[in-house]
């Protein structure tokens, strides 16, 4: 195939699609620019593993640091691991496109986003849900696409009037109080992903319609591509469907008995019910033959693994159904009833703050922890290197639903429960002028029947109150679920799903956020498309349960604790001119180790002048603190400082007020009463202390030791001008 090239101007930049050059042994490979920022997206697909009854499509996004000009971090100069960042993003593509497979196709799928260049303001993550899905739309594979993904900003100009905007860059981002990612086709919208600084609903409703306008534009260049490249698509030889013969006996043989247990409002028991109807309906009707020929023990074992599909399959029938004829949930709640709640705070006693959160059948123990600046994750990637002060992590033990299985590190889905978590708390913490501590919130799931992760919401949010953390309002999440009749004319919504909900229903729309909006939304679809007016339903559902939400929580804690934790580090934090940041800092790092030595402080000094001192006491801060003011902010007329006599001369003596800042006593200023000699009074090395009288137009300070001891102003000094330190 010759190289086909397709391009169009989207939000003021070109968007470039090419393919023909490179990767031609793929089944397909596009090269996608945006800006100078390029993803190669490549798909490969090939025949299913023998036993395979599932979709196993894999979805891989790498970075390159070449792709910035940059080496990897650490000793090993090569890419590793995915990062959070990375893991994120394979979830962003893969969640979107996975539905948009028809139902038993099985053939192994691998989708591949590399980034080969990124010019530091145009992200590459929605670049690559883009490429992805571009390269699926170009090959035989029979998705039902194309698909395109966005990101909406909306910043402020000089008159405080908020604009939306299409794909801002890195640096347009920092200025936004919305990221929304976006994912949709021709039919409407399959993916949602924001965080937001307390955003109104309607308002970022509004921000959804907006990115549905940015889709359709990149929709068009797909469909431009595909026109000129894209191949016939075809299902291939190794369908997993059910024989309808199969089908036919499951129905007649357990729809009764499954109605009857899907009305089981326990869990457990509704579980056990439904597990013994399964395994009587297999050993009775679909026993596999092992006693005679190879042909009969396999045919008896796909049987039975069909059989097995098909028990699935109407026991998510006679679920919706039981939903959407008979109003009956699982377990009996009305539609926007949510599960009794339970919560508790300071569970343990030396946490900084926690909490335990439970809704029905899923709980959360959270814990908060507050740290110093040295405490902050640095996160290195294709952008420059920064760090954050806020992190949750999020973690699913086997236990917490009743399994024994493999331990190991966070996976893909610990990542992407803790991410959503983490920027929906994000948008009601305050400043770091106003709160300078590091946060980490560690939610753990001791048991789950699903929604997790907004448990994790609001748990986070009582752990964050019971540590002190003056969060500007109350936040907590829920999800909302859709389920829809066979042909898809009626569906209904329904409040706080449990996993079986989830599993068997059309969607997973989780929102979170206070009062007065939303901080966070993620939206799982297995269903084609939502349109904006549905979501608005879904919006305003979400909301009256959130707010129910919040009151609990407020009944358990009103506000957050007026004091932090006694074993909480102390911090405090000043400004000082840039210009002084070298005279604490001192030759060599002298001063500042000196300072954190002889009070056991950390201090961190940004480059903009702000000081932050930590300590496991006040007393010690405050010390520190005077200090650095000392040595730091100009010295004022009438300011008592306590300092150390470094010299001794016979007009007087020099009192160190910090380091490198000394101060001239006279002999007349040394106690009240004449002083014949100096050395009667103090001597070198002494701690005394004295008040400023003097500061001359060239910076030099002369002090009074006997008004800071009477507390009142000194008499005149007769000391000569040149006897004033400089």
């Amino acid at each position: 195939m010759d190289k086909v090239v397709v391009e169009k101007t989207i939000a003021g930049r070109t968007m470039r699609i090419e393919t023909g050059e490179v990767a031609k042994l793929a089944t397909s490979c596009v090269l996608l620019t945006y800006g100078e920022s390029t993803v190669m997206g490549t798909c490969m697909r090939a025949d299913p593993r023998p036993g395979l009854d599932f979709f196993p499509m894999q979805v891989d996004y790498r970075e390159k640091t070449a792709a910035a000009g940059k080496f990897p971090g650490g000793f090993r100069k090569r890419e590793g691991a995915p990062n959070e960042k990375e893991i994120l993003t394979m979830r962003m593509i893969d969640r979107p496109i996975r539905p948009m497979f028809p139902d038993g196709f099985i053939e192994e799928v691998q989708l591949q986003c590399w980034v080969m260049s990124h010019d530091q303001e145009n992200d590459t993550d929605v670049l690559a849900g883009c490429a992805a899905a571009t390269a699926l739309s170009i090959s035989d594979c029979p998705f039902d696409g194309p698909l395109a993904t966005v990101r909406v900003g909306r910043i402020f100009d000089e008159n405080d009037n908020p604009h939306f905007v299409l794909n801002p860059t890195v640096s347009q981002l920092e200025f936004s109080d919305i990221d929304l990612v976006l994912s949709g086709h021709r039919d409407g919208l399959n993916m949602i992903e924001v965080g937001a600084a307390e955003v109104p609903d309607d308002e970022i409703l509004d921000a959804i319609k907006f990115g549905e306008q940015g889709i359709s534009e990149v929709l068009d260049l797909i469909e431009e591509l595909v026109s000129k490249v894209g191949v016939e698509k075809r299902m291939g030889d190794f369908v997993n469907t059910i024989p309808d013969d199969i089908m036919a006996k499951c129905t007649q043989a357990c729809e009764q008995d499954m109605i009857a247990a899907r009305k089981i409002n326990s869990k457990h028991e509704r579980g056990d019910a439904v597990k013994a109807l399964k395994t009587k309906f297999l050993d009775e009707h679909f026993k596999i033959d092992d006693s005679t020929t190879p042909g009969v023990f396999n045919t008896t074992t796909a049987n039975r693994r069909h059989a097995s599909e098909a028990f699935r399959k109407l026991e998510k029938k006679i679920t919706r159904k039981l939903i959407i004829e008979q109003k009956t949930r699982a377990d009996g709640r009305k539609f926007e009833e949510i599960r009794p709640l339970h919560m508790r705070t300071s569970i343990f006693d030396r946490t900084h703050g926690s909490a335990l959160f439970q809704r029905g059948e899923t709980q959360s123990l959270v814990s908060c922890t507050l740290g110093t600046g040295r405490d902050e994750q640095i996160v290195d990637g294709l952008t420059p290197e920064y760090s954050k002060k806020f992190v949750l992590h999020y973690n699913f033990p086997p236990f917490c639903v009743g399994e024994a299985g493999r331990i190991m590190g966070p996976g893909r889905r610990e990542i992407g429960h803790g991410a959503l978590a983490e920027r929906s708390l994000m948008g009601v913490l305050p400043s770091p002028e106003d709160f300078p501590y590091t946060i980490r919130i560690i939610s753990d799931i001791t048991e789950s029947n699903g929604s997790s992760s907004m448990a994790s919401v609001c748990g986070g949010c009582l752990a964050l109150m019971d540590a002190g953390v003056p969060i500007s309002n109350t936040c907590a999440g829920i999800s909302v679920g859709r389920f829809t009749d066979e042909d898809g004319g009626s569906e209904v919504f329904v409040t706080d799903i449990i996993g079986e909900e989830d599993f068997f229903g059309d969607m997973d729309f989780k929102v979170s956020g206070t009062r007065d909006g939303i901080t966070g939304i993620q939206l799982d679809l297995k269903a084609r498309g939502l349109s904006t007016s549905q979501i608005e339903v879904i919006f305003a559902q979400a909301k009256k349960g959130r707010i129910e939400i919040i009151e609990q929580i407020e009944g358990v804690l009103a506000a957050p604790r007026a004091e932090i934790s006694k074993y909480a580090p102390r911090l405090v934090s000043l400004k000082i001119h840039p210009e002084k940041i070298g005279k604490l800092i001192g030759p060599g790092g002298k001063t500042i180790r000196a300072l954190q030595d002889k009070y056991g402080v950390s201090i961190d000094v940004d480059d903009d002048g702000s000081v932050t001192v930590a300590a496991p006491d006040g007393p010690s801060v405050d010390r520190a603190m005077g200090e650095i003011s000392a040595i730091c902010e100009d010295v004022k007329v009438g300011t008592i400082y306590e300092g150390k006599v470094v010299s001794t001369k016979d007009f007087g003596a020099f009192v160190e007020l910090g380091p490198g800042t000394d101060a001239m006593c006279h002999i007349s200023e040394l106690a009240d009463g004449y002083v014949e000699k100096v050395s009667d009074v103090v001597k070198v090395g002494d701690v005394v202390k004295v008040k400023v009288i003097l500061v001359d137009d060239q910076g030099r300070i002369k002090v009074s030791r006997k008004a800071a001891m009477a507390g009142e102003a000194p008499a005149k000094s007769d000391a000569p001008a040149e006897a004033v330190a400089d």
